[in-house]
């Protein structure tokens, strides 16, 4: 069966922890996806080289791996460059997703300009393209990537007040290549509605992942009282 096809319907966790959360740590990450592959998740997203190394040592899932880094003079920090995509290719990720918005890149590339050379250097792998509006996932679509998924909608300035549901079925109405539900899908009744519209798979993150924010969230509601 096709990497597509093992998610086709299914529920990918995102495990990440960042460099300022308690569970920065890539061991930590390994057993985060093992408890969501017992769960029931038909796949992983991850950041980081050394988080999917950890990773693949406790699961055998569809990996869709990125890698987060801040540029100074850019907004752009999902596998930003070609040195990124470089690296998650030389771990054998099966999709590597990047941001697609149109934002200028660090490098002072566009989107258009960046995914050309990325895919001519890597015409056999699987991308993902993380958007924020549904212009965005038709360019993106016209580019040549092979996923589309609205994952920053709400992050660009441009996008504030998105909602990612909204987005995944514009996209799915207005493009033909497979829409992953990315982004705040914070509930189980959301991930299904999203499933029910036609997306393909829907990632689901922090909901899971990040007992800081979920604390967090139960902590907010009981001093409303």
């Amino acid at each position: 069966m096709s990497i597509l096809g093992k998610i086709s319907k299914k529920l990918i966790v995102s495990c990440q922890a960042l460099e300022d959360e308690p569970l920065h740590d890539a061991y930590i990450m390994g057993k985060m996806a093992l408890a969501a592959s017992q769960g029931g998740a038909s796949g992983i997203r991850a950041n980081t080289v050394k988080d999917i190394q950890a990773i693949k040592k406790e699961v055998n899932l569809p990996i869709i791996g990125i890698i987060k880094k801040d540029f100074a003079d850019s907004d752009v920090f999902i596998t930003p460059t070609i040195n990124e995509v470089e690296a998650l290719y030389q771990e054998a990720v099966d999709i590597i997703a990047f941001d697609a918005t149109k934002q200028e890149r660090p490098d002072g590339k566009s989107f258009e300009e960046f995914f050309s050379e990325v895919k001519a250097r890597y015409p056999d792998q699987l991308f993902m393209a993380d958007v924020s509006t549904l212009e965005e996932g038709i360019n993106a679509e016209k580019a040549g990537v092979d996923v589309v998924a609205p994952t920053l909608a709400g992050y660009t300035s441009y996008s504030k007040g998105t909602v990612p549901l909204e987005i995944t079925k514009d996209l799915i109405e207005n493009v033909s290549i497979p829409v992953i539900a990315e982004g705040n899908f914070d509930i189980p009744e959301k991930a299904k509605k999203a499933l029910q519209l036609g997306a393909h798979a829907v990632v689901v993150g922090s909901a899971i992942t990040r007992p800081k924010i979920i604390t967090g969230k139960f902590v907010s509601a009981i001093e409303e009282l």
